[in-house]
């Protein structure tokens, strides 16, 4: 089952791979080519998003190491950190930026990796923040201004923060950090190597591509939703059934059509 769940992952890498590249040239072909704020926010709201659809199995199995009991106590905590960063973000925006690009550095490399590798170490975590780094540089290096664009949208208008952005950009330390990320995935490949592990190169160039040709905005959606969000997903349905990936799959399913229907109604009613 291990085998053809990385199969499986492969044949998606593969897959995103080609469609990165027909979008990507199709769009660069096409001049002041656009696509809406609000279409991307609707495709991560929904798509993108839904693949947390589930969080609460992790809760589960997370008070169950505890020994709590109590779930409900997950809903609340669950409930009261959203708030919390909502609350964090708009008194110290600049701060919370920061600290939200480090966490989804990490949190992109291991969730888009971490199946691929055996054991569990300090050194595999640094590899893997390194990893989802470029997810953060990328859009940075190839369309700076644009990027700086999304980060005022953000409420962040701290001029220390963007004074060392331009210095990071005028100094190339943003080509250093991209090295770094392609070095922690050649590791990544090569260690205990395996043929399934070009699914590390595919997503790669993939996440390279879709940077260079689209917009910010847009190549992120593109990565969020059909790469990292999908691939998630398939993490989660081998979760819930090793044995039956079927099985797991209408288990997964009911789970995000609920969830999405429930993000849609308050996407309209916004």
């Amino acid at each position: 089952m291990i085998n053809e769940f990385k199969k499986i992952n492969l044949n998606h890498s593969f897959i995103f791979f080609l469609l990165s590249c027909i979008f990507s040239l199709i769009i660069f072909k096409i001049n002041n080519f656009s696509i809406s704020p609000l279409i991307c926010l609707l495709l991560i709201l929904t798509i993108g998003v839904s693949h947390g659809s589930l969080d609460h199995i992790k809760g589960k199995k997370l008070f169950n190491i505890l020994n709590i009991k109590k779930i409900s106590i997950f809903y609340f905590s669950y409930i009261l950190i959203a708030i919390s960063v909502i609350i964090i973000w708009v008194i110290i925006p600049s701060i919370s930026l920061i600290i939200f690009l480090l966490v989804a550095s990490f949190h992109f490399g291991k969730e888009d990796t971490q199946f691929l590798i055996n054991k569990n170490s300090y050194f595999n975590q640094l590899l893997f923040f390194l990893k989802g780094l470029l997810i953060i540089l990328a859009p940075m290096f190839f369309h700076f201004n644009e990027t700086i664009t999304i980060f005022k949208f953000l409420l962040v208008d701290n001029e220390i923060f963007y004074s060392t952005l331009e210095f990071i950009e005028v100094n190339k330390i943003l080509p250093i950090g991209i090295i770094l990320s392609t070095l922690s995935s050649v590791y990544l490949f090569l260690r205990e190597f395996e043929i399934k592990k070009f699914i590390i190169f595919l997503d790669f160039f993939s996440i390279l591509i879709i940077n260079y040709y689209l917009s910010p905005l847009i190549a992120f959606t593109v990565y969020f939703c059909f790469l990292h969000s999908i691939r998630h997903s398939i993490t989660l349905v081998n979760e819930l059934d090793k044995n039956d990936f079927i099985n797991g799959l209408k288990v997964e399913k009911t789970q995000i059509v609920i969830y999405n229907i429930y993000n849609l109604y308050i996407f309209l009613v916004l």
